[in-house]
């Protein structure tokens, strides 16, 4: 895999399979990125589970918070890396550890761990790094066009409420 540079059909793949989020250094505080990618990715019908040893018990934005991974009494489908590189290979190593592995490990912007990568696929679980889910999301569903990005793709979908009824998207997915 070349995480230099990922196929839109792949990052689209896993954000349309993925139902269960597991963001580690999720924070309470509404200005940290943790907050909003959280509130985005739950906004677009995600289950977003906030894992933070600080705030074990407590809740953000509604959802219940755990210490660690293997707190979590269900499965989870990705595990979104809010942690700089080195703490991404322990997060990592205590994701293949679980009974039920995640189906993708996703370590956000500025964070890459080339060692944990290759543990990581080497069990069959796909790998993006250096990457935000939120703004993944948004480029390919064409939402990053109306804030004036460029998503380097075009559509002639017609723009409809989300399922949630919250937001408006091009559909991505029906979650």
């Amino acid at each position: 895999m070349n995480h230099d540079n990922y196929d839109n059909a792949y990052l689209t793949d896993i954000l349309r399979s993925t139902k269960t989020i597991a963001l580690i250094g999720a924070s309470a505080k509404e200005v940290r990125p943790s907050n909003i990618v959280m509130k985005y990715m739950l906004d677009k019908g995600y289950k977003v589970i906030p894992v933070n040893p600080g705030m074990a018990g407590k809740e953000i934005l509604g959802q219940k918070v755990y210490a660690s991974l293997s707190d979590i009494p269900f499965s989870v489908d990705m595990v979104d890396i809010f942690r700089n590189s080195e703490a991404a290979g322990a997060i990592t190593d205590e994701a293949l550890g679980l009974e039920n592995l995640p189906e993708t490990i996703w370590m956000q912007l500025s964070v890459r761990n080339d060692e944990a990568a290759a543990k990581a696929e080497a069990k069959g679980v796909q790998v993006v790094m250096n990457r935000c889910p939120k703004m993944e999301y948004g480029k390919l569903s064409g939402e990053w066009s109306w804030v004036g990005g460029n998503s380097g793709t075009l559509s002639s979908k017609k723009k409809k409420l989300h399922a949630s009824g919250k937001v408006q998207s091009l559909g991505l997915s029906d979650k």
